[in-house]
């Protein structure tokens, strides 16, 4: 089992930047990946990035240039700085872990991101 806590989100004007946090309850040596995923209203739950056990990064389209993840080993945590938010990016994010030899998915309880003036 992998428990997974988020920091918290907030409201953010359109150009601003807010970093997300999720620690993981197991060293995250142990995780295969980790990302972080976004549910806006009305629409499906979307991949935002992600960063596997060796450090690949993968990032959608649409945040690629203003997002970062990465992680820090000693803290089991992984980071998502959002940077030059627009409204677009408003949604409930979450920290999601795929662990085990099955690659089972861990969800974080979610967080929301409102970018808006």
């Amino acid at each position: 089992q992998v428990q997974l806590v988020e920091s918290e989100g907030g409201l953010v004007q359109p150009g601003g930047s807010l970093r997300l946090s999720c620690k993981a309850s197991v060293t995250i040596f142990r995780i295969n990946a980790m990302g972080w995923y976004r549910q806006a209203p009305g629409k499906q739950r979307e991949l935002v990035a992600s960063i596997t056990s060796r450090g690949t990064r993968n990032y959608a389209d649409s945040v690629k240039g203003r997002f970062t993840i990465s992680r820090d080993n000693a803290v089991n945590t992984v980071y998502l700085q959002m940077n030059s938010l627009k409204p677009e990016d408003t949604a409930v994010y979450y920290c999601n872990a795929k662990a085990g030899s099955g690659w089972a998915d861990y969800w974080g309880q979610g967080t929301q991101v409102t970018v808006s003036s």
